[in-house]
């Protein structure tokens, strides 16, 4: 029997994931919560085999980092991370952190199901990376220029993000230059301004 947890702060998405996993043999909602802070105990408690994380919960609580710390302590427990947003961060986080799996929110049913078979017979389930929609193209950046950029919308100054990734600050202004120089904006506050009101990045989670 495969043990299941449901973290997502939606009744309605929880209540349809517990219905989905009732009629596929051999599984067992042992949990459903609705905030990511409640995570690290209830795997204490109930030792899920699988846990679908949904990033954005109750409270403002980040699935990714309840994700993190989860791999840390169980190795073993999969995850398969969840988002209702089109954010380009989310699925390589969700990967560097060691989740099993990242799934759309807007997935069929099917699709879910089918997430949760290919990840419990040991496969990996991402979606194809996504580019950057800007007013001169599609600009292809790079992991560390996209985790630069993640952190200069949260808002950090160039010496906490030189901090918080631990490399030169020399480096960060080399990365934001490059990525001016393909997004064709003039100013990082102006590129980091594009990317939250585009929805391309949320500064909370």
């Amino acid at each position: 029997m495969i043990n299941v947890l449901i973290v997502d702060d939606h009744e309605s998405v929880r209540d349809t994931l517990r219905e989905m996993f009732e009629r596929m043999e051999g599984f067992h909602v042992a949990g459903s919560i609705p905030s990511a802070a409640m995570a690290e105990p209830c795997c204490r408690r109930w030792q899920p085999d699988l846990v679908l994380m949904d990033v954005c919960t109750e409270g403002g609580a980040s699935g990714l980092e309840a994700a993190r710390a989860i791999k840390q302590q169980w190795p073993q427990i999969k995850i398969i991370v969840m988002s209702g947003f089109d954010e380009i961060t989310y699925a390589p986080r969700a990967r560097d952190i060691g989740a099993e799996g990242f799934v759309y929110k807007h997935r069929s049913l099917e699709q879910f199901r089918e997430a949760v078979q290919q990840v419990l017979r040991g496969e990996t389930v991402f979606p194809e990376p996504k580019t950057l929609p800007l007013p001169n193209g599609d600009a292809p950046l790079t992991e560390r220029e996209m985790e630069v950029l993640r952190l200069l919308c949260k808002p950090m100054t160039t010496s906490e993000i030189a901090a918080e990734l631990f490399i030169a600050e020399s480096t960060v202004k080399y990365h934001k230059a490059q990525m001016l120089a393909k997004t064709g904006f003039t100013r990082s506050v102006d590129l980091a301004f594009y990317m939250i009101t585009n929805g391309w990045i949320n500064p909370r989670y």
